[in-house]
């Protein structure tokens, strides 16, 4: 990755084409795309009334009213005109400007055909509102070069397809490929390098960060935190006690570590429950109680979308940072504890065996989610049985708490004996 100070000073175009004769066909297992309409309501007003191309154009009403600026050209931005000032103030910073009542069915129509573009790109996508989405690359892209090539075709049918100007961030994980698609606007190309993830991120301000606002940053600032790559090397322990869980996860994404996932709107497409430990640990008794702990509540959550799973998927962090997954099919699908918890367990003995390195994080999450019943097959008088257990265990939960009742399985579990004692 070049260097921050050298991307400022760079255009984008250079920086892509430097980057790629230097080393940028490296693989890539995971490719996230940020892309983001660049003055997303002032474009559409552009489009509509050319004439508007080039100048200073404010959205949000007549000037002398009590609204606020929903949006503002760049040329209106040069006068320090920004989203959410009073249009009277905005008015005071740039008379010239032209001002524009907010037309939110004309943006609308234009979302949904952006929408529909990247649709025709990625079968993963994540809408962040009407202009902004993230987009999961990593089945088409195995190398950076090829991410790129996939970014300008990107940028080039947005521009003459629909008359707009998209910024692209591309990197291995959510929080980073956003930061990297606002770094060089407008009209921004910026591809981070696995393993650069936190240098990308370290000269920039902490208002950079996804998540954090002006009062979170006036505390780090009380530390002495400006910067993300500050914030990246204070210890776990300073954030914990000023923020909470929350310090566990600005501290992750500072040190450009995001395992979300790129979900659709809709239906959930997994249940999941993760924790860091206060203190890392090898201690497997306390491994397998928190991973019981864990099913539990991902079984309770199925069966209150009335969903079952597929897959268990098991998550490590260890204490040097480095996160692994593993995944196991179960042969029928399920809202068991149980199932859970011995698929997770499993994989878990497998991860383990013959690891020196403590565990920070442990996660587990169940995919690949189904309607609440089952295909009947050739017993299906048992499954019907069995459907009407669940359903009547799903009820007794919902009315007096997910201990009420337990199989004999999870009631084994819960005691730390192997189902077969019970």
């Amino acid at each position: 990755m070049v260097p921050a100070r050298e991307l400022r000073a760079a255009s984008h175009q250079y920086y892509v084409a430097d980057a790629l004769r230097h080393a940028y066909n490296l693989a890539v297992e995971r490719c996230i795309f940020h892309v983001d309409l660049d003055a997303f309501f002032v474009s559409v007003e552009q489009l509509h009334d050319p004439s508007l191309k080039g100048r200073p154009v404010i959205v949000g009403g007549h000037p002398d009213s009590r609204g606020v600026v929903s949006a503002a050209s760049y040329e209106a931005r040069r006068f320090g005109v920004h989203s959410a000032m009073p249009l009277a103030h905005a008015k005071r910073l740039c008379p010239q400007a032209v001002f524009i009542p907010v037309n939110f069915p004309r943006y609308i129509d234009a979302s949904r055909r952006f929408m529909d573009l990247l649709g025709t790109v990625a079968s993963i996508i994540e809408p962040l509102g009407l202009d902004e989405a993230f987009l999961d690359m990593s089945e088409s892209v195995r190398e950076l070069d090829g991410a790129h090539w996939h970014a300008v075709e990107l940028k080039r049918r947005v521009r003459e397809e629909l008359g707009l100007i998209a910024s692209v961030g591309v990197a291995s994980c959510k929080i980073v490929a956003k930061v990297a698609s606002e770094f060089d606007k407008p009209d921004g190309l910026v591809l981070v390098r696995p393993g650069d993830e936190a240098a990308f991120l370290a000269p920039l301000d902490v208002l950079k960060l996804p998540g954090v606002g002006q009062k979170t940053a006036d505390s780090l600032i009380e530390i002495g935190v400006q910067t993300i790559g500050q914030l990246a090397a204070l210890p776990d322990e300073v954030l914990l006690r000023r923020f909470g869980r929350y310090g566990d996860l600005l501290l992750n994404h500072a040190r450009g570590i995001d395992d979300s996932p790129v979900e659709p709107r809709g239906e959930p497409k997994s249940v999941s429950r993760e924790t860091t430990f206060p203190q890392d640990t090898r201690d497997i008794a306390h491994l397998h109680a928190t991973l019981r702990s864990m099913c539990d509540e991902v079984a309770r959550d199925l069966r209150g979308t009335r969903k079952r799973a597929k897959t268990v998927t098991l998550k490590l962090r260890y204490e040097d940072f480095q996160t692994v997954t593993r995944q196991s099919t179960l042969t029928t699908e399920t809202i068991d504890a149980g199932d859970l918890f011995d698929a997770a367990t499993s994989m878990l003995r497998v991860l383990m065996t013959g690891e020196r390195r403590c565990i920070r994080l442990i996660g587990v999450r169940a995919s690949r989610l189904s309607g609440p019943e089952r295909q009947l097959g050739m017993f299906s008088q048992d499954a019907v049985k069995m459907q009407n257990l669940e359903r009547a265990i799903t009820q007794l939960h919902d009315r007096y708490g997910p201990k009420s009742i337990q199989t004999l399985g999870e009631k084994a579990r819960r005691r730390g004996l192997p189902p077969r004692m019970t």
